[in-house]
Protein backbone atom coordinates (compact mmCIF):
# COMPACT_ATOMS: atom_id res chain seq x y z
CA UNK A 1 0.00 0.00 0.00
CA UNK A 2 1.20 3.51 -0.77
CA UNK A 3 2.03 5.53 2.33
CA UNK A 4 2.47 8.65 0.17
CA UNK A 5 0.78 9.18 -3.18
CA UNK A 6 0.92 12.25 -5.40
CA UNK A 7 -1.42 12.72 -8.36
CA UNK A 8 -0.72 15.44 -10.95
CA UNK A 9 0.90 17.50 -8.19
CA UNK A 10 2.04 21.00 -9.14
CA UNK A 11 3.25 23.94 -7.11
CA UNK A 12 3.93 27.44 -8.43
CA UNK A 13 5.70 30.20 -6.53
CA UNK A 14 4.59 33.76 -7.24
CA UNK A 15 1.56 32.90 -9.36
CA UNK A 16 0.22 35.95 -11.24
CA UNK A 17 3.43 37.89 -10.60
CA UNK A 18 6.52 38.59 -12.74
CA UNK A 19 8.43 36.18 -10.44
CA UNK A 20 6.29 33.16 -11.27
CA UNK A 21 8.23 29.89 -10.98
CA UNK A 22 7.01 26.31 -11.40
CA UNK A 23 8.74 24.37 -8.59
CA UNK A 24 6.87 21.05 -8.94
CA UNK A 25 5.34 20.21 -12.28
CA UNK A 26 2.57 17.61 -12.71
CA UNK A 27 4.21 14.96 -10.51
CA UNK A 28 2.80 11.45 -10.08
CA UNK A 29 4.42 9.39 -7.33
CA UNK A 30 3.73 6.27 -5.25
CA UNK A 31 5.88 5.59 -2.19
CA UNK A 32 5.40 2.22 -0.52
CA UNK A 33 5.49 1.72 3.22
CA UNK A 34 8.86 0.60 4.60
CA UNK A 35 11.08 2.00 1.85
CA UNK A 36 14.33 3.87 2.53
CA UNK A 37 14.34 6.48 -0.23
CA UNK A 38 17.07 8.84 -1.30
CA UNK A 39 15.90 12.11 -2.89
CA UNK A 40 18.47 13.82 -5.10
CA UNK A 41 18.55 16.67 -7.58
CA UNK A 42 20.52 19.79 -8.34
CA UNK A 43 19.75 23.06 -6.54
CA UNK A 44 16.38 24.34 -7.76
CA UNK A 45 15.23 20.94 -9.05
CA UNK A 46 12.13 20.97 -6.83
CA UNK A 47 13.07 18.31 -4.27
CA UNK A 48 12.68 20.53 -1.18
CA UNK A 49 9.38 21.94 -2.42
CA UNK A 50 8.12 18.41 -3.08
CA UNK A 51 8.85 17.08 0.42
CA UNK A 52 7.18 20.09 2.05
CA UNK A 53 3.90 18.92 0.52
CA UNK A 54 4.07 15.60 2.37
CA UNK A 55 3.08 17.03 5.76
CA UNK A 56 1.06 19.96 4.53
CA UNK A 57 3.59 22.76 4.90
CA UNK A 58 2.71 23.68 1.33
CA UNK A 59 -0.69 23.35 -0.31
CA UNK A 60 -0.63 22.18 -3.94
CA UNK A 61 -1.40 24.73 -6.63
CA UNK A 62 -3.09 21.81 -8.36
CA UNK A 63 -3.24 18.05 -7.95
CA UNK A 64 -3.53 15.93 -4.81
CA UNK A 65 -1.49 14.37 -2.02
CA UNK A 66 -2.58 11.24 -0.15
CA UNK A 67 -0.99 10.23 3.16
CA UNK A 68 -1.66 6.67 4.29
CA UNK A 69 -4.75 6.62 2.08
CA UNK A 70 -6.19 9.96 3.27
CA UNK A 71 -6.36 12.96 0.98
CA UNK A 72 -4.47 15.87 2.48
CA UNK A 73 -6.40 19.17 2.50
CA UNK A 74 -9.74 17.48 1.78
CA UNK A 75 -10.98 17.75 5.37
CA UNK A 76 -9.45 20.55 7.45
CA UNK A 77 -10.61 18.82 10.64
CA UNK A 78 -8.30 15.88 9.76
CA UNK A 79 -5.35 17.97 8.62
CA UNK A 80 -3.55 18.07 11.98
CA UNK A 81 -3.88 14.32 12.56
CA UNK A 82 -2.62 13.50 9.07
CA UNK A 83 0.35 15.84 9.50
CA UNK A 84 1.51 13.85 12.51
CA UNK A 85 2.03 10.86 10.19
CA UNK A 86 4.88 12.61 8.37
CA UNK A 87 7.80 13.93 10.40
CA UNK A 88 9.98 16.48 8.62
CA UNK A 89 13.51 17.26 9.80
CA UNK A 90 14.83 20.43 8.20
CA UNK A 91 18.44 21.18 7.35
CA UNK A 92 20.40 22.26 10.47
CA UNK A 93 17.55 21.21 12.81
CA UNK A 94 19.63 22.06 15.90
CA UNK A 95 18.82 25.73 15.25
CA UNK A 96 15.23 24.91 16.25
CA UNK A 97 16.13 23.73 19.76
CA UNK A 98 14.68 26.04 22.41
CA UNK A 99 13.80 24.19 25.63
CA UNK A 100 15.70 24.18 28.94
CA UNK A 101 16.65 20.49 28.71
CA UNK A 102 17.07 17.90 26.00
CA UNK A 103 14.26 15.89 27.59
CA UNK A 104 11.82 18.78 27.22
CA UNK A 105 12.89 19.41 23.62
CA UNK A 106 12.37 15.78 22.59
CA UNK A 107 9.03 15.64 24.43
CA UNK A 108 7.66 18.81 22.77
CA UNK A 109 6.15 17.00 19.75
CA UNK A 110 4.58 14.11 21.69
CA UNK A 111 3.04 16.63 24.14
CA UNK A 112 1.41 18.44 21.23
CA UNK A 113 -0.08 15.12 20.18
CA UNK A 114 -1.94 14.99 23.51
CA UNK A 115 -0.23 11.83 24.77
CA UNK A 116 -0.12 10.79 28.42
CA UNK A 117 2.92 11.63 30.55
CA UNK A 118 3.74 7.94 30.78
CA UNK A 119 3.69 7.50 26.99
CA UNK A 120 5.69 10.70 26.48
CA UNK A 121 8.38 9.52 28.90
CA UNK A 122 8.54 6.13 27.18
CA UNK A 123 8.95 7.72 23.74
CA UNK A 124 11.57 10.22 24.87
CA UNK A 125 13.77 7.56 26.46
CA UNK A 126 13.34 5.03 23.66
CA UNK A 127 14.12 7.63 21.00
CA UNK A 128 17.13 8.89 22.96
CA UNK A 129 18.42 5.32 22.97
CA UNK A 130 17.91 5.06 19.22
CA UNK A 131 20.02 8.16 18.56
CA UNK A 132 22.69 7.26 21.11
CA UNK A 133 21.88 9.76 23.88
CA UNK A 134 22.29 8.70 27.51
CA UNK A 135 19.81 9.50 30.29
CA UNK A 136 22.32 11.96 31.76
CA UNK A 137 22.33 13.95 28.50
CA UNK A 138 18.55 14.26 28.65
CA UNK A 139 18.80 16.44 31.74
CA UNK A 140 21.34 18.81 30.19
CA UNK A 141 20.61 21.98 28.27
CA UNK A 142 20.87 21.29 24.52
CA UNK A 143 23.10 24.35 24.28
CA UNK A 144 25.78 22.60 26.36
CA UNK A 145 26.17 19.86 23.75
CA UNK A 146 28.39 19.47 20.71
CA UNK A 147 27.01 20.16 17.25
CA UNK A 148 26.55 16.47 16.51
CA UNK A 149 24.74 15.84 19.81
CA UNK A 150 22.46 18.83 19.25
CA UNK A 151 21.49 17.41 15.89
CA UNK A 152 20.71 14.05 17.48
CA UNK A 153 18.42 15.78 19.97
CA UNK A 154 16.63 17.64 17.19
CA UNK A 155 16.16 14.48 15.10
CA UNK A 156 15.01 12.57 18.19
CA UNK A 157 12.29 15.18 18.74
CA UNK A 158 10.73 14.25 15.39
CA UNK A 159 11.31 10.51 15.81
CA UNK A 160 9.55 10.61 19.19
CA UNK A 161 6.30 11.49 17.42
CA UNK A 162 6.57 8.07 15.73
CA UNK A 163 5.61 9.24 12.25
CA UNK A 164 4.84 6.67 9.58
CA UNK A 165 7.18 8.62 7.30
CA UNK A 166 10.37 10.33 8.44
CA UNK A 167 11.71 12.91 5.97
CA UNK A 168 15.19 14.33 6.53
CA UNK A 169 16.53 17.24 4.49
CA UNK A 170 20.35 17.01 4.37
CA UNK A 171 20.60 15.63 7.94
CA UNK A 172 24.41 15.32 7.81
CA UNK A 173 25.04 18.76 6.31
CA UNK A 174 27.93 20.66 7.89
CA UNK A 175 29.21 17.75 10.00
CA UNK A 176 32.72 16.34 9.89
CA UNK A 177 33.17 12.84 8.34
CA UNK A 178 32.84 11.08 11.70
CA UNK A 179 29.70 13.01 12.66
CA UNK A 180 28.25 12.46 9.20
CA UNK A 181 28.79 8.72 9.44
CA UNK A 182 27.23 8.59 12.91
CA UNK A 183 24.10 10.54 11.93
CA UNK A 184 23.50 8.47 8.79
CA UNK A 185 24.18 5.29 10.74
CA UNK A 186 21.59 6.10 13.39
CA UNK A 187 19.02 6.90 10.70
CA UNK A 188 19.74 3.55 9.05
CA UNK A 189 19.42 1.75 12.41
CA UNK A 190 16.16 3.60 13.12
CA UNK A 191 14.76 2.41 9.79
CA UNK A 192 15.80 -1.18 10.47
CA UNK A 193 14.23 -1.20 13.92
CA UNK A 194 11.01 0.70 13.18
CA UNK A 195 10.58 -0.58 9.59
CA UNK A 196 8.73 2.59 8.59
CA UNK A 197 9.35 4.80 5.58
CA UNK A 198 12.40 7.07 5.57
CA UNK A 199 13.19 9.72 2.96
CA UNK A 200 16.72 11.11 2.88
CA UNK A 201 17.24 14.30 0.86
CA UNK A 202 20.91 14.60 0.00
CA UNK A 203 23.42 16.01 -2.47
CA UNK A 204 25.74 13.08 -1.73
CA UNK A 205 25.41 10.26 -4.23
CA UNK A 206 27.64 8.13 -1.98
CA UNK A 207 25.21 8.50 0.94
CA UNK A 208 22.09 7.54 -1.00
CA UNK A 209 23.90 4.70 -2.77
CA UNK A 210 25.06 3.24 0.53
CA UNK A 211 21.86 3.52 2.55
CA UNK A 212 18.80 3.70 0.29
CA UNK A 213 16.68 0.99 -1.31
CA UNK A 214 15.25 3.40 -3.90
CA UNK A 215 16.31 6.75 -5.31
CA UNK A 216 14.05 9.57 -6.48
CA UNK A 217 15.76 11.94 -8.91
CA UNK A 218 14.24 15.40 -9.44
CA UNK A 219 15.13 17.55 -12.44
CA UNK A 220 13.54 20.81 -13.59
CA UNK A 221 10.51 20.41 -11.29
CA UNK A 222 9.75 16.90 -12.60
CA UNK A 223 10.63 13.37 -11.55
CA UNK A 224 13.43 12.18 -13.81
CA UNK A 225 13.31 8.65 -12.36
CA UNK A 226 12.32 6.70 -9.26
CA UNK A 227 14.03 3.33 -9.13
CA UNK A 228 16.57 1.10 -7.40
CA UNK A 229 20.16 2.39 -7.03
CA UNK A 230 21.39 -0.10 -9.65
CA UNK A 231 18.92 1.14 -12.25
CA UNK A 232 19.42 4.81 -11.38
CA UNK A 233 23.21 4.74 -11.54
CA UNK A 234 23.07 2.70 -14.73
CA UNK A 235 21.99 6.03 -16.25
CA UNK A 236 25.23 7.70 -15.16
CA UNK A 237 25.68 9.64 -18.38
CA UNK A 238 22.20 11.20 -18.16
CA UNK A 239 22.73 12.07 -14.49
CA UNK A 240 26.01 13.80 -15.27
CA UNK A 241 24.38 15.77 -18.09
CA UNK A 242 21.92 17.24 -15.58
CA UNK A 243 24.74 18.18 -13.21
CA UNK A 244 24.60 15.23 -10.83
CA UNK A 245 27.79 13.32 -10.13
CA UNK A 246 27.44 9.56 -9.70
CA UNK A 247 29.38 7.98 -6.79
CA UNK A 248 33.15 8.08 -7.24
CA UNK A 249 33.34 4.28 -7.11
CA UNK A 250 30.87 4.11 -10.02
CA UNK A 251 33.06 6.41 -12.11
CA UNK A 252 36.13 4.31 -11.28
CA UNK A 253 34.50 1.07 -12.39
CA UNK A 254 33.01 2.65 -15.50
CA UNK A 255 36.54 3.70 -16.43
CA UNK A 256 37.94 0.22 -15.67
CA UNK A 257 35.21 -1.30 -17.81
CA UNK A 258 36.12 1.04 -20.68
CA UNK A 259 39.74 -0.10 -20.32
CA UNK A 260 38.70 -3.73 -20.77
CA UNK A 261 38.18 -5.04 -17.24
CA UNK A 262 35.53 -7.72 -17.63
CA UNK A 263 33.03 -6.56 -15.02
CA UNK A 264 29.52 -6.06 -16.31
CA UNK A 265 27.81 -5.19 -13.00
CA UNK A 266 27.02 -1.60 -12.09
CA UNK A 267 29.06 -0.70 -9.00
CA UNK A 268 27.84 2.05 -6.69
CA UNK A 269 29.25 1.12 -3.27
CA UNK A 270 32.86 0.61 -2.20
CA UNK A 271 32.04 -2.68 -0.45
CA UNK A 272 30.50 -4.17 -3.60
CA UNK A 273 33.38 -2.90 -5.75
CA UNK A 274 35.88 -4.49 -3.38
CA UNK A 275 33.97 -7.78 -3.51
CA UNK A 276 33.98 -7.82 -7.31
CA UNK A 277 37.71 -7.04 -7.55
CA UNK A 278 38.63 -9.74 -5.05
CA UNK A 279 36.53 -12.25 -6.96
CA UNK A 280 38.18 -11.20 -10.22
CA UNK A 281 41.68 -11.63 -8.72
CA UNK A 282 40.75 -15.02 -7.25
CA UNK A 283 39.39 -16.24 -10.61
CA UNK A 284 42.62 -15.15 -12.34
CA UNK A 285 44.79 -16.89 -9.76
CA UNK A 286 42.81 -20.11 -10.08
CA UNK A 287 43.01 -19.88 -13.87
CA UNK A 288 46.79 -19.55 -13.72
CA UNK A 289 47.20 -22.75 -11.70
Amino acid sequence: MSVIKAEKLSYIYGENTPFRKVAVDNVDLDIDEGEFIGVIGHTGSGKSTLIQHFNGLLKPTSGSIYIDGEKLWEDKARLRAIRFKVGLVFQYPEYQLFEETCYKDISFGPKNMGLSEEEIDKRVRETARLVGLSDSVLEKSPFELSGGQKRRVAIAGVMAMEPKVLVLDEPASGLDPKGRSQILGLIRDYHKEKKNTVMLVSHSMEDVAKHCSKILVMNNAKIFCYDTPVNVFHRAEELEQMGLAVPQITRVFNRLRAMGLGIDDDVYTVSYGSELLLKKLKDRQEGAL
